[in-house]
């Protein structure tokens, strides 16, 4: 396959793109206006260049100013809960993924309403990205838009493929089945280790207590493949009750803390953050992770060997009853907190950003690593299916083309509770470290789930 250098590809991209959107009509306001934005950082340069151009963009279109900040993740989700808090707000954030932030928030109506932005594009949405953007106020006593939705993300599988042809195995044997994966990528530690590889281990598996997301996606992921997907469902209720969730919950921990005792986990893993897998596997501590977006790939994107020949990315296909399986996606775009000084001038900022033109060159820019919220935009444009960077294709397959459900976190605030709590970590920490059998540890989870979940009351 031929290979497209890093800077031809981006040159390419927003070469392209932008010839749609300076044919877009975009009509600017007679007065100039003012608002303060927090964007958040991307992972790449090119992420944040797509971000300052479509800032720049709007700012000549409509003659309004935007007084932008773009910060790290981390830093802005401290800011914003803060904000939130004390009510000094800006007039916009943008974010990757605020499903920690947005459920407790728009129940306590902190959040303003933008369904008016986001109707002229609602059609066009995928149900996903709806579903991850419409959220319960209790005040209203209703669901509505508070997430204007750019982006979606979804967690596939990141391999090393030349350590899986070093461990004597191939690709093309990888099974379909969600645990037979797991298991097949976990016979490539021992011969690697026989050539002298000693520190390496077969899986990055966020078993963590820590989080404070990787380790809770996870297991929402194997719940999903046991069948039990149904444990929260979209009016907000928890089904811990249901025999057939319990039994997915049981056979996911007692499967993932296995694995865990089994050595072929990085013992660390029971303390890691977000970040230390994504680092592990940079390092070739592991083979393979099951970790979201592209960011563990793009991260490489200079390292042309490792970028387009040894990085492998995959996309889950069958759920263990060989049914397909259905990934979790979650979505990023703009909301605007209540307090906001110029509500009018964000709300003109995200109709111009929601636009497919605009959407579209925004995600290219940043070479993929989210994809558009809008589905005919991935269908219509041959980028998002080129295998120009070989890790685009898959992703964008599993996140787009496959069938997909949102984070439960859009369903309920209390699922983002239980989270933060690190529940579903706690399980694995009480079978490893505490001796317990999974289905106490699943039974403990549950009955503090369902505490939460009580306090969580739809009128």
């Amino acid at each position: 396959m031929a290979n497209m250098s890093r800077r031809k590809l981006f040159a390419s991209t927003v070469g392209l793109a932008a010839t749609g959107a300076l044919a877009r009509p975009y009509i600017a306001n007679a007065q100039a206006k003012t608002a303060v934005c927090w964007l958040n950082q991307g992972f790449i340069p090119e992420e944040d260049a797509a971000m300052r151009k479509v800032a720049e963009d709007y700012m000549k279109a409509s003659g309004n100013k935007l007084d932008y900040s773009i910060m790290p993740f981390m830093a802005m989700n401290q800011k914003a809960i803060s904000a939130l808090t004390s009510g000094d707000v800006p007039d916009l954030l943008f974010m990757d993924a605020p499903s920690s932030i947005l459920p407790q928030n728009c129940w306590d109506d902190k959040i303003v309403d933008v369904s008016d932005v986001v109707a002229p594009y609602e059609s066009q949405l995928s149900e996903t990205a709806k579903l991850c953007s419409t959220f319960y106020n209790k005040a209203t006593k209703k669901r509505g838009y508070y997430l204007c939705p750019i982006k979606q993300g979804a967690t596939p599988f990141h391999i090393w493929g030349d350590l899986v042809e070093k461990a004597g195995m191939k690709m093309s044997d990888v099974p379909k089945k969600w645990d037979d994966i797991w298991n097949f990528f976990k016979q490539t530690q021992a011969p690697l280790r026989a050539k002298g590889m000693r520190k390496v281990y077969a899986l990055g598996f966020q078993v963590t207590t820590v989080g404070p997301n990787d380790g809770n996606n996870l297991f929402a992921h194997f719940m999903i493949a046991n069948g039990g997907q149904g444990i929260v469902t979209s009016d907000g209720k928890l089904h811990a009750d249901d025999p057939k969730v319990r039994e997915a919950a049981i056979k996911s921990i007692e499967f993932m803390t296995s694995l865990y005792k089994e050595g072929v986990v990085p013992p660390e893993a029971l303390s890691w953050n977000d970040a230390d897998d994504n680092n592990g596997f940079h390092e070739k501590l592991f083979v393979m992770d099951f970790d979201g977006t592209l960011s563990t790939e793009l991260a490489m994107i200079k390292d042309k060997q490792a970028f387009y020949h040894d990085m492998i990315t995959l996309a889950p296909e069958q759920k263990n009853d060989g049914s397909p399986m259905a990934t979790q996606v979650n979505a990023g775009g703009g909301y605007i907190p209540k307090g906001a000084k110029n509500i009018e001038v964000a709300k003109d900022f995200m109709k111009f950003f929601m636009q497919p033109a605009v959407m579209n060159e925004n995600l290219k820019g940043g070479l993929g690593r989210w994809v558009p919220a809008i589905p005919k935009i991935v269908k219509d444009d041959p980028f998002w299916l080129s295998t120009e960077m070989p890790c685009l294709k898959p992703y964008v397959t599993e996140a787009v083309l496959n069938p997909t459900i949102p984070v439960y976190e859009g369903f309920t605030p209390a699922w983002g509770q239980a989270n933060a709590e690190q529940l579903w970590g706690q399980c694995h920490a009480d079978v490893i470290k505490n001796g317990m059998r999974a289905s106490e540890a699943v039974d403990k989870a549950f009955k503090r789930a369902e505490q939460i979940f009580a306090k969580i009351t739809y009128d």
